[in-house]
């Protein structure tokens, strides 16, 4: 064993990376919910990040590699943060752990709407987020046309969510 890690598994591996409370709560805000900057994050925390938390998160991941962080040119002060292709490709582990959370505990609808999407549509729907989110986040350029996996799941949310705000 290296002084470094507590050991080599790559699971031990993962969740040195991962295994904390808020890392992948944070990276699911700018995947699923296109938020980017720090007030977004902070402010649409549905978890209620505190913001001291929130700003070592983003600096970890930063560090880490799964994030990218660059000025923002409307304003000097604000910074814009990109998930790498290795947060991109986390999708999958997103989609079973959502899974596995609707399906062994009282995950609320609205919540788990996304979720829902992600398990039926499978691998298939999995490669084309990760390809959308490639688009938005490291330049890829898609075909023209292509449907918009976000904007489905966002879709599905508001589907779920809106008929409650009116009751």
């Amino acid at each position: 064993m290296n002084d470094i890690h507590r050991s080599g598994c790559p699971i031990n591996l993962t969740l040195e990376v991962l295994g904390d409370r808020w890392s992948l709560i944070v990276i699911r805000d700018i995947m699923f919910g296109n938020q980017r900057h720090f007030r977004e994050l902070l402010q649409n925390s549905k978890e209620g990040i505190a913001s001291n938390i929130l700003a070592d998160r983003l600096k970890r991941l930063v560090e880490r590699g799964l994030l990218t962080r660059t000025s923002d040119a409307s304003h000097k002060q604000k910074a814009i943060y990109s998930l790498t292709e290795m947060a991109i490709e986390l999708v999958p582990l997103f989609a079973h752990m959502g899974a596995w959370g609707r399906k062994y505990l009282e995950a609320s609808q609205d919540l788990s709407i996304r979720a829902q999407l992600l398990e039926e549509g499978g691998q298939t729907l999995w490669d084309d987020f990760m390809d959308e989110l490639r688009e938005k986040h490291l330049g890829k350029i898609l075909p023209p046309g292509t449907p918009s996996v976000l904007g489905r799941l966002t879709e599905a949310y508001l589907q779920v969510v809106e008929p409650k705000k009116s009751a």
